[in-house]
Parts: structure tokens; sequence; C-alpha cells
């Protein structure tokens, strides 16, 4: 509707006023942006897949299809998986908010076990350390995840120190 009454401007020869006149940007994320429907089911179709390809990769190694197979499959899951939350919020929020101050330590660790996961098993092809990775890429995104739940982090810090408490 906005887009039809510039455009009706623009051809009746009528100049735009300055609270309408916007950044490339502005005028990007106009042309672009899905309504919420079309998010949520386009957040639902990438984690679904995301969940899909990490089980695919699981199986693969219980059929024996080696480690990295399921390294990349797992990987690229989860990778899936977390981009999926730029359909809720856009990808620059949701950029924003991975490297917040609360989330840093977290999305920092699961970036990097990410490349080091395909590095040892792509490059190096080294199974225990694959795995290694894999494991801390696994723990990193559960701290990640629990960030965007309020106290989540909290609860899970005491029960840890409560468990080894002697």
């Amino acid at each position: 509707m906005v887009n039809m009454d510039k455009l009706r401007r623009v051809l009746s020869g009528d100049e735009p006023t300055p609270e309408e006149e916007s950044s490339i940007i502005t005028q990007i994320n106009d042309m672009s942006t899905l309504s919420w429907s079309t998010r949520i089911k386009a957040f639902c179709i990438c984690f679904v897949l995301g969940i899909f390809l990490s089980l695919l990769g699981s199986i693969a190694l219980f059929l024996h299809r080696g480690i990295v197979v399921f390294a990349v499959f797992y990987t690229l899951g989860n990778i899936i998986s977390m981009a999926s939350t730029c359909f809720l919020m856009g990808p620059f929020k949701q950029i924003k908010k991975m490297f917040a101050e609360t989330r840093l330590i977290a999305t920092s660790i699961v970036i990097v076990a990410i490349i080091m996961t395909f590095i040892s098993a792509i490059v190096l092809k080294k199974a225990g350390l694959t795995l290694i990775f894999i494991i801390i890429q696994s723990l990193a995104m559960t701290l990640y995840s629990l960030s965007y739940i309020p106290y989540a982090r909290d609860a899970v810090k005491k029960t840890v120190s409560a468990c080894f408490e002697v």
C-alpha cells in the first residue's frame, strides 16, 4: 500500500516530504519485508531442516559412514537451526543479539567450535579431535540457547555447582 502511494506520487510529479525520503537500506528493507506468517513458516522450515540434518548425521554415524559425514551434517544442521531465528527478528537484529554482552562468550565458542569441527573433520581428518569439537559445539549451543531464556543460565550454574559440591 505504501509503495503504491509512492509510485502514484512519483508518476504525478509530487515531491516526497523529508519524512518520506529514506536511505537505501530502508528502501531495501521495505521491499524485502516478509509477513509474520511467512516468517513463522520460514523459521519452522529452517529449524526442522536443521534438526533433520543433525539427525541424519547421527544416523550416518551409527550406519558407520564415518565421523566426517556425521560432523558435516551435524554442524550444518546446527548452523541452519541457528540461522532460522533470523526469520523471526531479521538478520541484523539477530547478529546484534548474538553478540550482545550476555551471549558474547557462548556465541564465540559456538563459532570457533563450528570452524574447528569442519577443519578437524574435513582438512585434518582426525576423528577424536572432531568428536571433541562436536561435544564443545553442543555444549556451547546449549549455553547459547539458554541465554535467551530469562534466569535459565543462573539455574544451570546453581545446579552444576550443587552437583560438584562435596
